[in-house]
C-alpha cells in the first residue's frame, strides 16, 4: 500500500480528488475534531436507506469500531485506533493506496497545503507544496506517489503467498520480522533509531533474485521479501520474510537463509543513533 499525508486547509477535499485518479483500492482517512483523537475512514456517515444499503456508524455507540457498506461496496466507519501505525498496519493488506488528511507521519510522504508552507513542519518526505488543493498538479502528484516507498507489513506478505498456486500443497508458513533493538545490554545507550538506505534499483533486483533461488529448493512454493528504507524508530519493524513450504523443517530453513542472505547479499545501508552518538553500522570495526 502506498500511503500519503495531506495537512493544511482543503486536505480532505484534495485527498478526495486525488482518490478519484489512482487505480486500485483506495483508503481515505480523516482525522476527527473530537478529543478521541479517532480516524472515520472512508466517505461521511450516511443515513440508512429505505434498502438497508447503508447503516450509520454513528449510531452504534456500543460498538468499538463499525463499519457500513452501501449498495456501490463503500464503506465508511468511526472507532478508535492505537495509533496512525496501527490504522495504517491494517488496512495495508486490503488496499494499494491510502491518503490521510490532516495526519503525518515518519516514512508517510506528504503534501502541504496553505499559504506558507513549511516543509519542516512535518517528518515525512514532502512530494508537494501548494497554497491551496486547486494548485496542486495531479498527475504529477500521481506519478511521485507510485514511485515512492510502499507501506509493506509481514501480513500484507503472508496474504500473497497463501494466494499462491502452490497454497494448496503448502502445510506450513514461517515469517521473520526484524525490528529496531532498543538496546544490546541493560547498560548501553539507547537506540533511538535507525537510518537505512538503499542502492536503488540494485538492491530490489538482488532482493528479488535471491527470493526466485530460494523458492528453486525442494518443497519450497513462494518466498517474499521487503526491507522497509528510512528513518525506523526503536520498537518498529524493519524487515520482513516470508515463506510458503509444504512442511515446517524447508520453512523454517529457508526463513533462516533468506535473512541470512538478505543481510549478506543486498546492499542496503544502516545508520544508527543513540542517545549519545551517531554512525554507520557497516564503517565500525
Amino acid at each position: 500500500m502506498r500511503p500519503i499525508s495531506i495537512v493544511g486547509d482543503g486536505a480532505s477535499g484534495l485527498a478526495r480528488r486525488l482518490a478519484g485518479r489512482l487505480d486500485g483500492r483506495v483508503a481515505v482517512v480523516e482525522r476527527d475534531g473530537d478529543s478521541t483523537g479517532g480516524y472515520r475512514p472512508g466517505p461521511e456517515p450516511s443515513d440508512p436507506t429505505a434498502d438497508g444499503g447503508t447503516v450509520d456508524p454513528t449510531r452504534r455507540s456500543d460498538a468499538d469500531t463499525a463499519i457500513g457498506f452501501d449498495a456501490g461496496g463503500n464503506w465508511s466507519g468511526r472507532g478508535t485506533v492505537g495509533g496512525f501505525d496501527d490504522l495504517l498496519d491494517g488496512l495495508a493488506p486490503d488496499h494499494d493506496y491510502l491518503l490521510a488528511a490532516g495526519k503525518s507521519r515518519l516514512r508517510v510522504p506528504a503534501v502541504l497545503l496553505g499559504p506558507d508552507p513549511d516543509p519542516e513542519s512535518v517528518p515525512g518526505t514532502v512530494l508537494a507544496t501548494a497554497s491551496g488543493p486547486d494548485e496542486v498538479d495531479l498527475d504529477s502528484l500521481v506519478a511521485d506517489l507510485d514511485g515512492a516507498e510502499p507501506w509493506v507489513t509481514r501480513e500484507t506478505l503472508v496474504r500473497r503467498v497463501e494466494a499462491s498456486a502452490d497454497a494448496e500443497r503448502s502445510g506450513a508458513i514461517a515469517t521473520f520480522t526484524g525490528r529496531v533493538r532498543a538496546r544490546d545490554a541493560q547498560n548501553d545507550d539507547r537506540t533511538t533509531h535507525l537510518a537505512f538506505e538503499k542502492y536503488d534499483g540494485v538492491a530490489e533486483e538482488r532482493m528479488d533474485a535471491v527470493a526466485a533461488e530460494l523458492t528453486e529448493r525442494d518443497g519450497v512454493f513462494d518466498v517474499r521479501m521487503h526491507h522497509r528504507t528510512g528513518v525506523i524508530e526503536s520498537g518498529e519493524d524493519i524487515v520482513f520474510v516470508v515463506v510458503l513450504a509444504g512442511h515446517r523443517r524447508e520453512a523454517f530453513r529457508t526463513v533462516e537463509d533468506g535473512i541470512d542472505r538478505l543481510k549478506d547479499e543486498v546492499p542496503i545501508f544502516k545508520k544508527e543513533a543513540t542517545e549519545s552518538e551517531t554512525f554507520w553500522v557497516h564503517r565500525r570495526d
